[in-house]
């Protein structure tokens, strides 16, 4: 549901955007990206609502249409980069695996931490995931693998592809890493979580950031994205 003070924020946000757009005309396509972000949003929740006040759907038809019209919000910024003729990117390339990571005592393959990290993360949801019931796990693992595809692919393309990508271009890749990361992460309030949840997705967006600059390729955060929702469906933390 669109609470009034989402509502009011959404209308605020709007008019700082429409004073950029009128007094800076070298960020007149960045301020455009907010826009249609926003106005692609409020789509995004108004079908929502429409769909939940219109059929009786169980809580896993909820949330999987909830991240099916994630769409819209891919569509339109599809559209805006095709009306004002703006090459529209995602990273689609080819991961570059053997890109190495710098840190201040060690250096390491792109391939190698991402290991590392789906290692760590595997051993943490494997302690939730063995507190529940086999009968659960059963009845979650089809949902599970279709929130898990629609919800990483979409996200993905949205945050770490389309947004971060024309960001990026335009501003310094600082500024676009922090606004996709923070938006991802806030995001998530208009699905239920909670303010302190939502700040530690955004830290999470960050980290898929990360990902997709090392390897120039939106393909492995697509996956560790995927790992990551289907540990949560299954360690119960989405239904």
């Amino acid at each position: 549901m669109i609470s009034f003070s989402m509502e009011r924020g959404m209308y605020l946000v709007f008019l700082c955007l429409l004073v950029i757009y009128s007094r800076s005309p070298k960020h007149r396509f960045v301020t455009l990206i907010f826009f249609t972000f926003l106005g692609s949003f409020f789509l995004f929740q108004l079908t929502n609502q429409l769909l939940a006040d219109r059929f009786d759907l169980s809580e896993e038809q909820r949330i999987l249409c909830n991240r099916s019209l994630l769409i819209l919000i891919i569509a339109g910024l599809y559209i805006l980069h095709l009306f004002y003729k703006q090459k529209l990117s995602f990273f689609q390339q080819k991961p570059e695996w053997n890109h190495r990571i710098v840190f201040p005592f060690h250096s390491t393959s792109v391939f190698h931490f991402l290991l590392l990290g789906l290692i760590l993360n595997g051993v943490i949801f494997a302690s939730l995931i063995i507190q529940q019931e086999f009968s659960y796990l059963q009845s979650v693992v089809v949902f599970g693998l279709l929130f898990s595809i629609i919800n990483s692919v979409f996200e993905e393309v949205i945050w770490r592809g389309i947004v971060l990508s024309s960001l990026q271009k335009r501003t310094s890749l600082f500024y676009a890493v922090t606004v996709t990361s923070i938006g991802f992460g806030l995001m998530h309030l208009s699905i239920g979580f909670s303010f302190s949840a939502s700040l530690l997705f955004s830290f999470t967006g960050l980290a898929y950031a990360f990902i997709v600059w090392n390897t120039k390729s939106i393909y492995p955060a697509i996956l560790f994205h995927f790992i990551i929702n289907m540990g949560m469906v299954l360690s119960g933390w989405v239904l």
